[in-house]
């Protein structure tokens, strides 16, 4: 399959969201796609589908599968991650472009921050309202789903660009209608993430 700039951009908006869910399982997805012939990458992608590449993310893939499911550890995970699924979904998106000119490959890096912050604050305010819960089956269900939303999608922007760009520009419209929510919670979370960080290292400082 040979990619035209408008399936690349779709693909771009589709694993970009999913970036922004969970970067490393998009890593992953993307390289395991490419390395075993499936699909069919841009050729700007092809260093994803390196061994190396794919066992990094997947380790690290790993590790996230564990940490984004404590409750509160989550909310200093994910306010952690702001400063990587972001960036990560911009180079994924300025690699993809490369067949585009300069100023197209800037703009879809940028298009595809802006996508993977929405989603990343979706994610991160959706848990900071859940985290509080006694019960912990809430957080973990979520993540589950968050999980498996990032592989599908990061399918879907491959196999099927323009559906994954679609779901995605619906997802998008809903988060605009519930922005000043999804930024409550995100200063909520915020400051839940410092608190909790300040008692663990108190309780550090007095051992």
């Amino acid at each position: 399959m040979d990619f035209n700039p408008n399936q690349i951009i779709a693909m771009v908006v589709g694993a970009s969201f999913a970036a922004g869910l969970n970067v490393y399982a998009t890593v992953a997805t993307l390289g395991l796609l490419g390395h075993t012939g499936l699909m069919k990458l841009p050729p700007a992608l092809d260093p994803l589908t390196s061994w190396y590449v794919i066992g990094a993310a997947a380790a690290l893939f790993v590790v996230e599968f564990f940490a984004d499911k404590i409750p509160a550890f989550d909310l200093i995970w994910n306010a952690l991650h702001t400063f990587v699924r972001i960036p990560v979904a911009a180079l994924l998106a300025y690699g993809a472009t490369a067949q585009l000119s300069p100023g197209e490959q800037l703009m879809s890096a940028f298009l595809a921050s802006g996508i993977a912050f929405a989603a990343h604050s979706t994610k991160t305010a959706v848990r900071a309202a859940v985290t509080p819960s006694p019960e912990p089956f809430s957080n973990v269900a979520l993540s589950l789903g968050e999980d498996v939303v990032a592989v599908g999608l990061t399918w879907f922007a491959v196999e099927h660009p323009y559906v994954a760009a679609t779901l995605v520009a619906i997802a998008l419209v809903l988060i605009v209608l519930l922005v000043r929510y999804i930024w409550r919670a995100l200063k909520r979370n915020f400051a839940g993430a410092r608190r909790q960080l300040d008692a663990w290292m108190g309780e550090s400082a007095r051992t």
